[in-house]
């Protein structure tokens, strides 16, 4: 029977990232740059966390959203 052999994924990104050419990681960095922005500055302000400022408890969110959910289904 043979060893059973982990594989190594951070290895097999290491070993990929570092053999690309200059054009390939710039476009990394900044592909990688603009998810940073949607997510951490982007984010608060399109999409602000409603349930939590409008309602105290979870029982008073869940009443909202099963609400809202049966009045767009029917």
């Amino acid at each position: 029977m043979r060893p059973v052999v982990k594989f190594n994924w951070f290895k097999m990104f290491w070993d990929g990232f570092t053999n690309m050419n200059r054009l390939s990681k710039t476009l990394w960095i900044v592909a990688i740059v603009k998810l940073i922005i949607m997510y951490f500055i982007l984010r608060p302000f399109f999409f602000p966390n409603v349930l939590d400022t409008t309602y105290d408890n979870d029982a008073d969110k869940a009443k909202h959203v099963r609400t809202e959910l049966l009045e767009k289904a029917s």
